[in-house]
């Protein structure tokens, strides 16, 4: 099915099926570990089905021809954009750092306007494991000799916005296509003399997945096979 769809945007739960794929093979033997940790950071950037298709299509697994996991929930996958976007619902709207911090981050709801206000403070917004009021968000940012720092998922778009005078406004991750159906995020605002910054990471589970698995395979080499 993957072979018919080589544009359609992958999820983070598709590059993690790929991932636990490249495990099974390199502890079956199928994989030399220098093989095993191209395709297995190959997969992790990969952004479209036509990206991950040719990392397993020697593989027997890759026979079968699973669906997408994009269109099919899998245990311990991240929920589908389609269950994080609860319209409907008002979600937190605000988050002041005065002379301090604030932080909204984990399993949270983010509403559809987002004020983070920070006057010699600092603000974090992690909107890796958040779900969103809305399919789109505005985050307003004003940052008077402070900072906001906003990390966003893979697959979520953003709308970079704001103007920085004596400070910074990172576009770095403007104009990055979402995945289908995926929310987007427009941050917006003013940074006088300080800074608001948009990266893009992994979720926490799966980078902590990759490093354990990485430290797994180097403390138990591959066996001979028989």
């Amino acid at each position: 099915m993957t072979e018919d769809l080589p544009e359609l945007r992958a999820s983070d739960a598709d590059r993690e099926r790929v991932a636990e794929i490249l495990r099974d093979a390199v502890a079956e033997g199928r994989l030399a570990m220098e093989e095993f940790d191209e395709r297995l950071d190959a997969a992790y950037k990969a952004r479209t089905y036509g990206e991950l298709e040719p990392l397993t299509a020697d593989l027997p697994v890759a026979a079968a021809g699973p669906a997408p996991l994009s269109l099919r929930k899998e245990s311990g996958a991240p929920a589908p954009w389609s269950e994080r976007i609860v319209s409907g619902t008002e979600g937190s709207a605000v988050g002041i750092a005065l002379l301090g911090g604030f932080q909204r981050k984990g399993r949270w709801t983010i509403g559809r306007r987002f004020t983070a206000a920070c006057l010699m403070g600092g603000g974090e917004i992690d909107l890796r494991e958040a779900d969103f009021a809305g399919p789109e968000v505005v985050i307003t940012c004003w940052a008077v000799m402070g900072g906001v720092n906003i990390v966003v998922p893979p697959g979520v778009e953003v709308d970079v916005r704001g103007l920085g005078i004596m400070g910074g406004f990172d576009s770095g991750e403007d104009g990055v296509p979402g995945d289908r159906g995926a929310p987007r995020v427009i941050v917006r605002g003013l940074a006088l003399m300080g800074g608001v910054g948009v990266e893009r990471k992994l979720l926490k589970a799966e980078k902590r997945r990759l490093k354990e698995e990485r430290r797994r395979l180097a403390d138990n080499p591959r066996k001979e096979l028989d």
